[in-house]
């Protein structure tokens, strides 16, 4: 059955973590996200996309695998991927931190983890195929030095 609506922005959604305060400390450093309210045992950080309420208790990164935020331009990603390796985030695949969100997608983005080891990724959707990395001559006859796949978003 089809539902009759359609989901529109996030509102807001939870997650624990150790101490809230210096969570949203981070989200603020990394994301500029700003403080929203507190409550008991939390705090909530957004903008005008979202709401992130941060509450104590302990961490579960492997139950979201992750969430992605899209940004308006590869430009845009660029800069954000400069601000969080300035601020010390460390950012996945060093040296080749923007691509594919998977195998042929033209969605590229960067993946990161925050203190409580929530993964998180910053995408810009695109509207056409990537360009397909060469393999060198010899590489490409024998099949060796394959390119390491992305995570898939």
């Amino acid at each position: 059955m089809k539902a009759p609506f359609t989901l529109g922005t996030v509102g807001h959604f939870g997650l624990a973590v150790a101490r809230p305060s210096r969570s949203a400390e981070w989200f603020e450093r990394a994301l500029g996200l700003s403080l929203e309210f507190e409550f008991e045992d939390g705090v909530a950080v957004g903008n005008d996309n979202v709401t992130i309420a941060l509450f104590k208790g302990k961490p579960s990164p492997e139950t979201i695998g992750h969430m992605s935020f899209h940004l308006p331009s590869m430009a845009k990603l660029r800069k954000a991927l400069e601000h969080l390796k300035r601020i010390g985030v460390e950012v996945e695949d060093p040296g080749d931190e923007i691509g594919p969100e998977a195998p042929g997608s033209a969605n590229m983005g960067l993946w990161f983890h925050d203190p409580d080891g929530y993964r998180w990724e910053l995408s810009v959707l695109g509207t056409q195929k990537p360009p397909r990395r060469k393999r060198p001559a010899t590489a490409a006859a024998h099949g060796a030095r394959r390119s390491r796949p992305r995570r898939p978003s």
